[in-house]
């Protein structure tokens, strides 16, 4: 059963403990509380400020592990807060595996203050975590995949529309990139993992992926420039600047130009883009395989 009031006590707690700075807001003049206002938290978790609001007070409704797990990234809670919110609320807490989906709380504060930037957080699977506003711009909502579809090597080796975001002439090295990058995780993970599900599917519908896997290809620690064609600002060519946090197993990808080029001017309009009516920047946490 729920713990209402300990809910309600914890989440006030959090929230005024998490300063403007830590999330990359502005502090102002004419704020009066150290912490954070619930319509930011509400913000931040992608969820209602009347909804979050009734939580704290504590008259709300029985919260999922959905609307949690965003609570959790939002509040930028660590592994045993998260649990404990978890718990507190009438759930189970999530299996405590080495690799998860959880982003710990200093890459979101690193994430929090490149919301200019094309960044995003992937785990070993090359599953999409959360992006910034000019990463769904670049690269798409790569957060509301399901199944197999939410890796990014799954969806390059079965879905030909993935690989319109770079020219034609970069697919085969691309291709050899996400063939390497699948085998370290799975020597790392063994046999029984997920990224061995993954293995055995990409083996099954892509002769291209088994026909790469046979050549044991190594990734190298160097993240080159990539090449994107974009449909609306046109050619860009970008750096790939990745900062890996190993307990999680995940890695801050920040795509950059270099100052003074078209892909640096291009990069600027694509900031100033609509998003598509519907994008998110986080996902369920919980694969359904």
């Amino acid at each position: 059963m729920a713990d209402r009031a300990a809910l309600a006590a914890f989440l006030r707690a959090r929230r005024e403990a998490l300063q403007p700075e830590d999330v990359g807001l502005p502090r102002g003049r004419r704020r009066r509380t150290g912490g954070l206002r619930r319509e930011e938290v509400a913000a931040l978790c992608a969820i209602s400020g009347d909804y979050y609001g009734r939580l704290e007070q504590p008259r709300g409704p029985h919260p999922s592990e959905q609307v949690l797990a965003a609570i959790a990234r939002g509040l930028h809670l660590s592994l045993e807060e998260r649990d404990h919110l978890f718990r507190i609320a009438g759930h189970t807490a999530p299996r405590r595996v080495r690799r998860g989906d959880h982003v710990s709380p200093g890459i979101m504060r690193i994430l929090d203050r490149l919301e200019d930037t094309p960044a995003q957080v992937m785990n070993h699977l090359g599953e999409t975590l959360v992006q910034t506003r000019p990463a769904v711009a670049l690269l798409g909502d790569e957060t509301a995949y399901r199944g197999f579809a939410r890796s990014a090597h799954y969806r390059w080796f079965t879905d030909p529309a993935s690989r319109l975001v770079h020219p034609e002439s970069d697919h085969a090295a691309q291709s050899r990139l996400m063939a390497a990058d699948l085998h370290g995780a799975y020597t790392h993970d063994g046999g029984r993992s997920r990224a061995a599900k993954l293995v055995d599917v990409l083996h099954q519908e892509s002769p291209e992926f088994a026909a790469l896997w046979t050549k044991h290809l190594v990734l190298g620690s160097h993240c080159a420039s990539k090449r994107f064609l974009h449909a609306q600002v046109g050619a860009l060519e970008l750096h790939c600047q990745t900062l890996v946090d190993p307990e999680q197993s995940q890695r801050l990808v920040v795509y950059t130009a270099v100052p003074g080029t078209e892909s640096h001017t291009n990069l600027q309009l694509l900031s100033l883009l609509p998003l598509a009516e519907g994008t998110a920047s986080s996902i369920d946490p919980a694969p359904p395989w």
